[in-house]
């Protein structure tokens, strides 16, 4: 789909580019990540006329533009855009679309294209890609090909209403260099259209608040869904309504606060779900990171809540599937258990489990440290961007999150490197809130060239980077399998000198005690900074991180039978 069906305004003469401008500032768009290049100029150009209106802020690479949109957008709920030229521009890119794509992102990427008469014809256009189109759409929930000027506004009215309704996932939009510079009578888009509601499915939701009444031992499984859908809200009242307690999923991590009295993070689960006779998961694909759904009672009801329809069945076994965001089917819910009262007292469970949990972290006590240095110093409302780093890859478990998007991670997609430039553009969202980012030294070798964005835009982010040397997760599990390790070893800058190169404050730990004081020193600047953490070996997280070792006896108790154990 390409054209808009919505009124439109009164035509007036523009270029592609100027279209593009003036409909984005009609959505309320308001920043703009990117990089010019040849298939831009027209578009670049327009924006330098409306620097009121958007700020165009100009990373050093294209990676970094989706980055910060994704962060942009995870933390705000606003619309992240980037925008980049065609081919190596675009590829570069796709890393940081693929995480907003596992992470629920509402992002709007923008991509040049080559001039609309040589695509696909495979001449060695500049930056040609035999499929750029193809690309792009496997990793969009929804795209668009501007073919004139006046079809942009339209185009762009369609991305941002499919960012509003259904899943948020990125969607993406092509507009070729000859469209962007050609001039014609163009009318914007109208944005009065509301997005269509959710309308859950009543007979659903009364099965499910049947079983969820009936239930003596309810648990609630909260997905990234809750904070991707501002559900956390109507979380909080459903669970305290039924006196069930919360395991919050990695990706929904500050879904609830970690301050609730029913919150418990995913440790927990492997204790907890084998004794629930009613499971509700919302916003969750609830399944493990090899693909198979946690274990039940044998006989235990599972509902499921998502506005992924294909989240909703197989592997899965629900007896109740609800195709609905988190927050209307959560205040649906809410309703029909007007005036419930529970079964069962779990309190006294969730304390148990909660001491439980605090016992199995003593087995990465130096991570926790560290964790604990950051979540004394960073005020509740403040952002942790976590990287794929040995202190990050427990975050989940051992840093206690407040509110909603407050903790923010790649999610499935892993991605090696994301956390700086993601973070500033958290920074760009809330220039007024403290935003820290943590990086082992090998994932911040992706992306250190962004310091000079940093400081060219004063995006106050204080960057701890953990330094042994080494990929040192790639090392360590190396070493557990085959007894050795080869091609872990790293050569890096002096970081201090690297700080004072790029113009921003520097300053190196050895201990957490010593972060604690540096990271309050550097918030209370609102300067970039840079702490760099000297450490050695980590021990390993991962039975905690995937429950493969749950060799230690339930604190629960012994459940009814599990579906897959032998009877």
């Amino acid at each position: 789909m390409t054209e808009s069906t919505t009124p439109s305004h009164a035509p007036s003469l523009m270029t592609g580019g100027e279209a593009l401008a003036q409909q984005l500032v009609r959505e309320g768009v308001r920043d703009i990540f990117g990089v010019p290049g040849v298939q831009l100029d027209w578009a670049v150009d327009a924006l330098a006329g409306m620097q009121k209106e958007l700020r165009f802020i100009v990373p050093r690479h294209e990676q970094a533009t989706s980055y910060m949109a994704d962060g942009y957008a995870r933390s705000s709920g606003r619309v992240g855009v980037s925008m980049v030229v065609p081919g190596p521009g675009m590829l570069n890119a796709l890393s940081g679309l693929a995480t907003g794509y596992a992470c629920s992102s509402r992002m709007l990427f923008l991509t040049a294209q080559i001039p609309s008469d040589k695509i696909g014809r495979g001449l060695g256009m500049l930056h040609e890609l035999p499929d750029q189109t193809g690309i792009l759409k496997s990793l969009v929930k929804w795209h668009g090909l501007a073919q004139t000027p006046a079809a942009v506004p339209g185009v762009v009215r369609n991305a941002v209403q499919q960012l509003h309704s259904g899943r948020p996932r990125p969607v993406g939009i092509e507009i070729p260099q000859d469209v962007l510079q050609r001039a014609e009578a163009v009318a914007l888009a109208d944005t009065t259209q509301a997005p269509e509601p959710w309308l859950c499915d009543e007979t659903m939701i009364e099965r499910a608040a049947a079983l969820l009444r009936g239930a003596r031992r309810p648990v609630i499984v909260a997905g990234g869904g809750i904070v991707a859908g501002g559900a956390s809200a109507a979380l909080a009242r459903l669970a305290e309504r039924l006196q069930a307690p919360v395991l919050v999923t990695e990706n929904g991590t500050g879904a609830l606060s970690s301050r609730h009295p029913l919150a418990l993070n995913w440790l927990s689960s492997r204790a907890l779900l084998p004794h629930a006779d009613v499971v509700l998961a919302v916003g969750s694909r609830f399944i493990d990171p090899q693909g198979v759904p946690p274990r039940l009672r044998a006989d235990a009801r599972l509902i499921l809540v998502n506005a992924d329809a294909q989240d909703l069945g197989a592997p899965r076994e629900p007896a109740v599937a609800i195709h609905a965001d988190a927050h209307t089917a959560l205040e649906a819910l809410l309703a029909a258990l007007e005036g419930h009262r529970p079964r069962s007292d779990q309190s006294q469970d969730v304390q148990t489990l909660r001491d439980w949990a605090a016992t199995q972290l003593a087995d990465i006590a130096p991570q926790c440290e560290w964790l604990r240095a950051l979540r004394k110093t960073i005020p509740d409302n403040g952002f942790l961007v976590s990287d794929l780093t040995q202190v990050g890859y427990p975050a989940h478990l051992a840093y206690p999150v407040y509110e909603p998007g407050t903790f923010i991670s790649p999610g499935y997609q892993g991605t090696l490197g994301y956390a700086y430039t993601t973070a500033l553009g958290v920074a760009a969202a809330h220039p007024d809130r403290a935003v820290v980012a943590i990086a082992g030294d090998g994932g911040f070798g992706w992306t250190l060239q962004e310091l000079a964005t940093a400081r060219r835009y004063q995006l106050p982010v204080v960057l701890v980077v953990f330094n042994n040397e080494a990929f040192g997760n790639v090392r360590l599990l190396q070493e557990r399998q085959f007894g050795r390790s080869y091609a872990t070893e790293l050569t890096n800058p002096d970081f201090m000198q690297l700080a004072k190169a790029f113009g921003v404050d520097g300053v190196r730990v050895s201990h957490p005690a010593e972060l604690s004081g540096a990271l309050a020193s550097a918030l209370a600047a609102r300067r970039p900074a840079l702490i760099e953490a000297r450490t050695g070996a980590f021990p390993s997280p991962w039975h905690l991180i995937r429950g493969a070792a749950a060799a230690a006896p339930n604190p629960l108790g012994t459940p009814i039978q599990v579906k897959g154990d032998t009877p």
